[in-house]
Order: C-alpha cells, then structure tokens, then sequence
C-alpha cells in the first residue's frame, strides 16, 4: 500500500465549498454555491448535467495528462468555447484542504493561442486566519509568473519569478511537483486523484491481464483486476461488497476472479441454486453495475472526489434509495457528484444536497437550489419526498415536457450542451 498516500488522507477530507464556471460549452456563466459533501445534479435531457460532469472530468485531465490532451480531446475551442463568447474559458475553485483551514481559491483561465491552448491566467489566493485581506500567493499568465514557497505563504513574503517550459503548461501541475510549494502540491495531489465514472457495462466484462489494481478505471474495463486486489489485500472489504450484493441482487451467491493459463482474468459470477459459474459476459448489466459502484464507493483508500452520471441506468428503480445512502455513507470520506434524473434517487435526497437544471429562452443552461425554490423546503418539512414533488410539477424547472425559466436572471449558460 502507498503509505505517502494513507498518510496524507489521514490528515483530512478535501472538500470543494463552490465552483463557478464560464464559457465552457453550454456554461456560460454559472455557480456551485456552498456544495455539499454528496451533491446531486437534477434536469431533463439537454439541460447540461454532462457539460457540468464534464468540467471536472477536464480538469481532472489536464492535471493527469496536460491540458493539450484535454482540450484537443474535446474539439478545441471551436467545440469547447459557449458560442458567442469572447473571453477565455474559466475555472474558479474554492475549497478547504481539510475542515477549519482557510479557504483556498483556484483560478484558472483557458484560451486558443497560435500554437494550441493557452493558460491565459492562473493564480492561487488565500488568506492566513481571520483577518486581513486575500492574497495570490500564485500568479501566472501565459507561462511566465510568480511563486511565493513555503508551507504557510504570507503576504510578505518573496514571490520567485518564474518562466514554465510552454504556456500550455498548468502552473499548479508544474510547480506542485516541487516539496517547497506544499499548498501548491496538495491542490495537484487533490484534483489528479479526482475518480469521474463513465461506466460501461460492457467493459466491465472485459478479461485484462491478470494483476490486482486499487481503483477501477473511469470505464470500468479493470473490474476483475480491482476485485482481485480487494481479494489479495482488503478481503474482508471484499466480503462486504458480496454481503450488499447478495442482498440486492436476488440468489447472487460469489463472484470470482481467477487468472487463466494465458495470464488474463477472468471474472465470473455464481448464482446460490447452480453448481457452476457463469462468466461474467453472461450476468446481468445491473448485477455488473452494482459490483463496479460497491468497489469504488467501498475503496479502501477513495478517491477524495467522486463523480458518477446517472446511477440509475440498468438499476432496478428499488435498489436506488439504498444506493443513495451507500453515497451518502461514502461522502463521509469523499465528496460525492452526482447527475440523475430518477425520482426514485432524489427521494434518498435532501433540498441543500439537489441543484436543478434546466435551459432558458437563450439557451442558456441554468442552476438552482432545490432549496431555493419557493415551497420545496416547507413541503419536504412536512414529510414530502423530493422525487415525488419534482414529478408532481412542484419544482417548477427541470421538466422536460415544460420550457422553463427566462433570460436575465441568476447564473446562466450558453452555447452547446
């Protein structure tokens, strides 16, 4: 096991308070305000829930892989920039890297230059205790900027000049690397190990090659090399993971992953009335679904952010309450992201924990708190379940059969969803 990395999650549970998000697709310019440990996204088709799992899925890339990669990736700023926008596309972060430290803001700017993408601008500001005003102890444009070091950075202190390789580069990814920029490289460390799912059922059935792995990939095309892993190092995890699975899908009695002769895996699944298993390719889309969750929702070491789209998918709509409270009991080690449009989900929720989506006359993308909306929080008070007064029309926004919202107020968003 990482010992580096048990011990840095010992110290505590980085958590994002807000994001705010402009000229990215369909966002033009909206807001996470005061998010909580589990968040859940809620709106129609087309309203720009994946847009806003996307963006932490781009930036997730750009820390792993470089932001060329990412940006080409998605069409460049032809298909990545709102239409009509002029300015750059922005990022802006603010979290805590553990609970009562000050919050840290990340800026981030993105742009087409001559020769690719640019980082237009990019800084890191902060504010030591309780008084006195926020300072970017962080600042670049362009590759070229400033650095303050050390493990507290003051507003006095020295800022080092300095000049990265290329203005693609991430001045966060670039300097975090360094031991005298600790703040810096906790923020790298953070977003690098953020885990955004885009599960497929298919790839879950895959036979790698043999060898245990620690986290399921986005795809989830490793399965049987995580359980492997869980087999070898975190049996006991892994016997919980049955002991869920047993109770929610009916006679599921083992699941095993053996190495065969030519060195790859092979995942199957044995059912309590036959004597054999069968291979994995031949057991149920919501059965291979639900293992892949558990392993990510149960990790022995998890993600510090978790992203998931649409749960729902090949799920019995029964089994979705239990797995909402299965995400809530991880978002006391991870903060959780969720996109649905299931009632049976929201039902699990509370009105702080639900953000509704939904596009105006513009074609802007909008967000609203469920708690925000005028009646949800007196009605859910009363002993009304979310899911149901969003199907009952309660809501007022996110009803597909419905064009809801006008231009002109709160956060919007425009271009491509």
């Amino acid at each position: 096991m990482n010992t580096e990395k048990t011990k840095t999650k010992k110290k505590g549970i980085p958590r994002i308070e807000s994001l705010k998000v402009e000229n990215f697709r369909a966002l033009k310019k909206v807001s996470l305000d005061k998010l909580t440990p589990m968040t859940v996204l809620l709106g129609p088709n087309g309203s720009g829930k994946s847009t806003v799992f996307d963006v932490f899925n781009f930036l997730s890339e750009c820390f792993q892989y470089g932001l060329r990669h990412a940006w080409d990736r998605r069409g460049r700023a032809r298909e990545l920039k709102s239409r009509g926008a002029e300015g750059p596309i922005l990022f802006e972060l603010k979290y805590r890297e553990q609970p009562g430290t000050p919050i840290i803001t990340y800026h981030l700017a993105i742009d087409e230059g001559k020769k690719g993408p640019e980082v237009v601008e990019e800084w890191l500001k902060w504010r030591r205790g309780s008084t006195g005003q926020p300072f970017r102890f962080i600042e670049f444009k362009k590759g070229v900027g400033k650095a303050a070091s050390g493990e507290a950075p003051d507003v006095d202190d020295v800022r080092i000049d300095s000049n990265l390789r290329s203005p693609d580069l991430i001045a966060v990814n670039t300097l975090g690397q360094f031991s005298e920029h600790p703040r810096v490289a906790a923020l790298r460390e953070f977003i690098t190990d953020w885990y955004v799912s885009y599960l497929s059922i298919d790839q879950t059935r895959n036979q790698p090659e043999a060898g245990p792995q620690e986290r399921l990939s986005k795809n989830g095309d490793n399965l049987p090399n995580v359980v492997q892993f869980l087999k070898e190092q975190h049996p006991d995890r892994l016997e919980t993971i049955f002991d869920i699975l047993r109770q929610r899908i009916p006679c599921l009695e083992q699941v095993y992953a053996d190495p065969m002769p030519d060195g790859r895996l092979l995942l199957q699944i044995k059912d309590a009335p036959f004597e054999k298993p069968v291979l994995a390719k031949f057991a149920s889309d919501g059965t291979m679904k639900m293992l892949a969750y558990l392993t990510v929702l149960y990790d022995p070491e998890p993600p510090r952010f978790i992203g998931i789209e649409e749960p729902e998918n090949f799920l019995h709509p029964r089994l979705l309450p239990e797995l909402a409270e299965e995400c809530r009991a991880a978002a006391q080690r991870s903060q959780l992201f969720i996109t649905t449009h299931s009632p049976f989900l929201l039902n699990a929720m509370r009105p702080e924990e639900v953000r509704v989506i939904y596009r105006d006359n513009l074609g802007f993308s909008r967000i609203v708190k469920a708690s925000d909306i005028q009646g949800v929080p007196e009605m859910t008070e009363a002993g009304g379940a979310l899911g149901h007064l969003w199907m009952e029309g309660h809501f007022g926004l996110g009803d597909p059969l419905v064009k809801s919202g006008a231009p002109g107020s709160g956060e919007s968003a425009g271009g491509r969803a």
